[in-house]
């Protein structure tokens, strides 16, 4: 599909909205009993569940960090989450991709200093994908954190954006973001800072 066609003659995007234009988002914090903190969040079409363990005892040794806790992060994508239908285990190439940005996004954020030797478990299981994988977790992640009541610097807020026919586009839908490069950015809106700028030329996820 050529660029062209993602916009239509009305300048509309395949979607009905317009190039600035956020998809609607639903948030829900609390939603699993069980966990320490847990959130819920529709961005569109696509939708996330994020849970939160910890601080708690590192489960081995070589998670063990002295001066800080350890942040684990795991991701999912439930077996009906995509069209296609693929079937991602927690070893996937773009599964540890995503994890791997969650995880440097808020290393920086949470004041791990204040439980050292100890280990904060964040998962994400995406329940329905159509773009923006790393924007939804990241700011379902934010949500269970402090759910979670875990001391952070600033909160995060994340978004992805694209250029389509020489036009910025915000909160790009995975048709968008297989036609176009994608940039993901994680804000700290206090502290007017960026702690996550990511670049992807492929589909996600």
């Amino acid at each position: 599909m050529s660029r062209l066609e993602l916009i239509g003659p009305q300048g509309l995007r395949t979607d009905g909205r317009r190039f600035n234009e956020l998809r609607n988002m639903n948030c829900k914090p609390s939603v699993l009993s069980q966990a320490d903190g847990s959130a819920y969040i529709e961005q569109g079409n696509t939708k996330c569940l994020a849970a939160v363990y910890g601080p708690r005892e590192a489960r081995t040794k070589a998670q063990v960090l002295h001066n800080r806790a350890n942040i684990n992060v795991e991701i999912s994508l439930a077996p009906f989450s995509m069209e296609e239908r693929k079937k991602r285990s927690k070893s996937d190439k773009r599964i540890l991709e995503i994890a791997s940005a969650v995880k440097q996004t808020f290393e920086p954020i949470i004041m791990t200093e204040l439980y050292a030797r100890s280990q904060i478990d964040i998962y994400l299981q995406i329940l329905q994908f159509d773009g923006g994988t790393v924007q939804i977790c990241i700011n379902a992640a934010t949500l269970a954190i402090i759910d979670a009541g875990i001391p952070m610097k600033d909160y995060v807020c994340a978004c992805s954006a694209g250029c389509i026919d020489d036009e910025p586009v915000l909160d790009l839908n995975h048709l968008e973001e297989s036609n176009t490069p994608e940039l993901t950015v994680a804000l700290l809106p206090k502290n007017d800072k960026i702690t996550l700028l990511q670049v992807k030329k492929d589909t996600y996820p």
